[in-house]
């Protein structure tokens, strides 16, 4: 049985050791099924994988039905944000340990890729935040973010105080280290070690997790994603926001960054059987020790 997409992009952590052979094991295997292979041009440019065309992250949307991404979640997190808009699908081949958002082990790949490409997957969508840094109204900077966007004090500077409003509703004034919005997908990131609780992927909400307050009960909270969430600079020296990993450094007082849901989610195709509890077992360490 073929391919139930026609034409493949394949997107890799050209970075990697020992990446070149599996991405052209993996070119060569979805080209037997049928389908057309694409690399994406930068793979494709820092690699010596010569044999298949190349297009960037926008002719791959406007062209490709599917996209497979091998390396790790910062891989997938980077394709995700681009290729959002363009509503293609990602399966995501983990090289290394298995990741929360590229969960096909590089050594299964002969037997769980042939299926999914058959049709055989389950298909699961992640929301997104989208935001805007605000000098005296202008704006300054903005961005997307899959995991979180995080407003942090300078690397030696001391607290920053930050205001916080959700739907032009005052919340409170935070001094801490920083704070972070953050998507349930990354609500397994920075905010989990900050303290933050664990949102499943199917719960609409933001959590937002204040980083080291002052205050110890500047407790983390979960807000609906239909809110727009306001964080005003108030006080302390060079302060950041970042958006996953785009960031604007060196922030003023009175600055505003303003969070809101994005209009664009991202597609995962997943294995049959894939569970997100059991993706948390595996990465948290759950149940260890206990007998079966």
């Amino acid at each position: 049985m073929q391919s139930r997409f026609r034409h493949v992009a394949l997107i890799g952590k050209y970075q990697a050791s020992g990446i070149e052979p599996v991405l052209e094991e993996i070119a060569q295997y979805v080209s037997r099924l049928g389908a057309d292979v694409t690399l994406d041009s930068d793979t494709a440019r820092n690699t010596e994988l010569s044999d298949f065309p190349t297009l960037d992250v926008a002719g791959i949307g406007a062209q490709c039905d599917l996209a497979i991404v091998v390396g790790g979640d910062g891989t997938m997190l980077h394709i995700a944000r681009e290729l959002s808009r363009y509503g293609v699908p990602l399966i995501g081949i983990n090289q290394g340990r298995l990741g929360f958002i590229t969960d096909v082990p590089v050594h299964q790949v002969g037997d769980v890729l042939g299926a999914m490409l058959r049709g055989d997957y389950e298909e699961e969508h992640r929301t997104m935040l989208e935001g805007q840094v605000l000098r005296d109204g202008e704006v300054i900077f903005d961005g997307i973010a899959m995991n979180d966007v995080v407003v942090s004090r300078g690397a030696t500077a001391s607290m920053v105080e930050l205001r916080v409003d959700v739907e032009d509703q005052f919340v409170a004034n935070f001094r801490a280290d920083g704070l972070i919005i953050a998507s349930p997908t990354g609500s397994t990131a920075y905010a989990l070690s900050a303290g933050g609780p664990i949102l499943h992927p199917g719960i609409k909400g933001w959590v937002l997790v204040p980083i080291a307050p002052h205050t110890l009960s500047n407790r983390p909270i979960v807000l609906p994603d239909a809110s727009h969430v306001t964080v005003e600079i108030v006080a302390g020296r060079d302060a950041s926001a970042n958006f996953d990993m785009q960031s604007l450094a060196s922030l003023l007082h009175g600055d505003r960054i303003r969070v809101r849901r994005s209009a664009h989610q991202v597609r995962f195709l997943h294995p049959r059987g894939w569970s997100y509890y059991a993706t948390l077992r595996k990465k948290l360490h759950w149940n260890e020790g206990v007998g079966s």
